[in-house]
């Protein structure tokens, strides 16, 4: 983390268009915000709130059922300004890391500013997670979020398509590769007993 180690860590979920077709024009637009907001290791804030989509107010039956979501839900949340203006308040006096757990979140809230003419709230870097996980352990696949978190030996945070849990669950890995590659960059150490036994390490993930 950068600059008084401070992270944020956001999950989305998004519209879906229906099975049989898009309807004229439709891009997709953020109904569920899932933040955490990491300083030193410490969660100092969580933040979640399902966001009221502007262009096509009425989810799909396919979007319903997917996310296991109302329309009732989605109805009750907070503004898409509400949200960009809890993003803004997030980052305060300097940029933080952004950590998502692939593109597809950024993207997203990229283009749902530009549709509204709201300007992008966040100033930090921004770091997809996945393709981090993939680098680090030579996947040639881009792992799901879940799928990471047990190959890691753990389970997910609550429920998945839960955009909170899938924040705090992208937290979990992020500590754990961060411990891992702190790990292999050890010096060698002076003692023989003392280094790290990278069989065991690999057969871990393997």
């Amino acid at each position: 983390m950068e600059k008084k180690d401070r992270a944020i860590f956001i999950d989305f979920e998004f519209t879906m268009p229906d099975r049989h077709g898009r309807k004229k024009g439709f891009y997709q637009e953020i109904i569920e915000v899932g933040i955490v907001l990491v300083e030193n290791g410490e969660i100092l804030d969580q933040f979640s709130s399902y966001v009221v989509p502007i262009r096509f107010p009425i989810l799909s039956e396919r979007c319903r059922s997917f996310l296991n979501i109302t329309q009732e839900q989605v109805d009750g949340g907070i503004s898409f300004q509400e949200l960009i203006n809890k993003l803004k308040s997030m980052e305060t006096n300097y940029p933080s890391l952004i950590v998502t757990w692939g593109n597809m979140d950024m993207k997203v809230l990229r283009q749902n500013c530009q549709k509204s003419g709201i300007t992008f709230p966040l100033q930090g870097k921004e770091v997809d997670l996945s393709m981090e996980y993939k680098r680090f352990f030579g996947d040639q696949n881009q792992t799901g979020l879940w799928k990471a978190v047990q190959e890691y030996g753990r389970e997910g945070t609550g429920k998945h398509h839960r955009a909170l849990d899938d924040a705090m669950t992208t937290y979990h890995i992020y500590k754990l590769v961060e411990k891992d590659k702190q790990y292999l960059k050890k010096p060698k150490p002076t003692t023989i007993g003392e280094r790290i036994d990278l069989s065991k390490l690999f057969n871990k993930f393997a």
